[in-house]
């Protein structure tokens, strides 16, 4: 805490300096000058009278939404079913991936800290950097629509997921552990089998339990871009402004990213 010299000859304790005081107040006009500056870029090419007019038009179209079409839910079983796979499948698909890319990405683990371990963390940040949608996208343009693109874009977005929590998971483990097998005479494989993944393996149950959970919502996503499940469907009614459909698949989706929040709690309690 800075201590100034008063005229009466006393000290003023204060909490800044005169100059930290003055840097802060420079740092906040910054700070106020780049927020404005960012506003006016992003509503450049905005049209406001139709932002006045979105409450009416959101009040209109929930009105149009109301009642859900109920007796369209005997085409969804379908839909809902593939969305359930492309999450399960693809999350599976990601996590015989990941894990080999997590052990090599690891310190602790891995070959070569100079050559394989880049290579595994670029896989890693290369996966995360790529939303689902995106990879969607192109597998649909490769793979053609179906389920297939959806679960292979799942996988792809996956891997860096389940990749960084395992790594990180593997890095944080008990070395006294391992140096006891290894002291034992235990070979690479025996000290991975009895003193890494024993530890290990509470957090790769929660990480998939997880990641799966996440995916049931990105897989009723990905059908947008016609990569199957209850999108394809959404996308199908929004283009032909059947609403009380619409209305209908959003609530399908929403209790079914519910029950998979349930389910996914109770699995990771039961394990963790």
């Amino acid at each position: 805490m800075p201590v100034i010299r008063t005229a009466e000859d006393g000290f003023d304790w204060r909490l800044r300096t005169p100059r930290a005081v003055l840097l802060r107040w420079v740092g906040w006009f910054a700070l106020v000058a780049l927020t404005v500056s960012c506003w006016q870029l992003m509503t450049a090419d905005t049209i406001w009278s139709f932002v006045t007019d979105a409450p009416t038009q959101g009040a209109d179209i929930v009105d149009r939404m109301m009642p859900p079409r109920w007796d369209y839910m005997a085409k969804l079983w379908w839909p809902l079913w593939d969305t359930i796979n492309i999450a399960t499948l693809g999350t599976l698909a990601a996590v015989i991936m990941g894990v080999p890319v997590a052990f090599l990405a690891a310190r602790n683990t891995t070959p070569s800290v100079t050559l394989v371990r880049p290579v595994a963390l670029l896989i890693i940040v290369s996966s995360r950097s790529i939303n689902s949608l995106i990879w969607a996208l192109l597998l649909v343009s490769i793979l053609g629509p179906g389920v297939l693109a959806g679960i292979v874009a799942i996988a792809l977005r996956s891997i860096g997921f389940i990749g960084k929590l395992l790594y990180e998971a593997i890095e944080e483990i008990d070395v006294t552990q391992v140096e006891a097998v290894t002291a034992s005479g235990a070979g690479p494989t025996q000290v991975m089998d009895y003193a890494i993944v024993p530890q290990i393996m509470p957090a790769f149950a929660g990480i998939t339990v997880f990641r799966w959970d996440i995916n049931i919502r990105e897989s009723a996503v990905v059908g947008l871009v016609g990569a199957g499940g209850l999108g394809l469907q959404l996308e199908a009614s929004l283009n032909t402004l059947a609403w009380p459909q619409v209305s209908l698949i959003l609530l399908v989706i929403l209790a079914t990213v519910l029950l998979s929040e349930w389910l996914s709690a109770k699995v990771r309690h039961a394990i963790i």
